[in-house]
């Protein structure tokens, strides 16, 4: 008796399964294939606009940096119509793109935030110009310089943030890291680099591109 009510109920379902459409299994992690939506990738999104975007476009609005240090005569906010960008539209943090060429006096790499120290050519001022190394890389100048970046395109502040750390990550693979920063020390190199003001004193550039000269 058991047997034929548990053949019953086999079969009921089979029916139902069968007028309700088949029913389709999709592995964890591929649900967007069922859906139509896709886990946001930061590393995917930086990799896609970097080469074809960021860069040419970092490469052409770069200002040179002894003489963008000698047209703000001190006062680094001054410049922020003529060449700066503000994260906020018309407010919040202002970013420049800057490139120069410069000895390396030192490079430290003990703090996580490592960063090398640059004598600019041709520029006499008191500031200190020093370039990111990593492996930390503080603020998001070079996210927040790019024109084709807006908060509004994502989907919220942490997906933002993701796309600024994964810009520091791709520098660090392609541009400079604590162990490359070595080599530098006591050579003249080129940059292009990115960075935020805090202060009239020290200018703490992301760099985009480095060369030895």
């Amino acid at each position: 008796m058991k047997k034929k009510i548990i053949s019953l109920l086999l079969a009921t379902a089979l029916v139902m399964t069968t007028m309700s459409g088949c029913i389709k299994v999709v592995k964890i992690g591929e649900e967007g294939k069922l859906t139509g939506k896709t886990e946001f990738n930061a590393g995917d999104n930086v990799a896609e606009f970097w080469d074809s975007q960021a860069l040419p476009e970092l490469e052409e609005t770069a200002v040179d940096l002894g003489d963008f240090l000698t047209e703000a005569k001190g006062d680094l906010t001054s410049l922020a119509d003529k060449y700066g960008k503000y994260s906020m539209g018309t407010s919040g943090d202002l970013s420049y793109v800057v490139k120069g060429t410069g000895t390396v006096e030192s490079v430290d790499t003990e703090s996580k935030a490592g960063t090398m120290t640059v004598k600019l050519d041709g520029y006499d001022g008191s500031e200190e110009i020093k370039l990111q190394v990593g492996s930390v890389f503080k603020g998001s100048a070079v996210r927040d310089s790019l024109s084709f970046i807006k908060y509004g395109d994502y989907t919220n502040q942490q997906e933002y943030a993701q796309v600024s750390k994964s810009i520091h990550d791709l520098i660090q693979e392609t541009v400079v890291s604590p162990d490359t920063a070595k080599d530098y020390e006591g050579k003249t190199v080129s940059f292009v680099g990115c960075f935020t003001v805090s202060d009239n004193t020290t200018l703490l550039i992301t760099p985009v591109e480095l060369k030895e000269e």
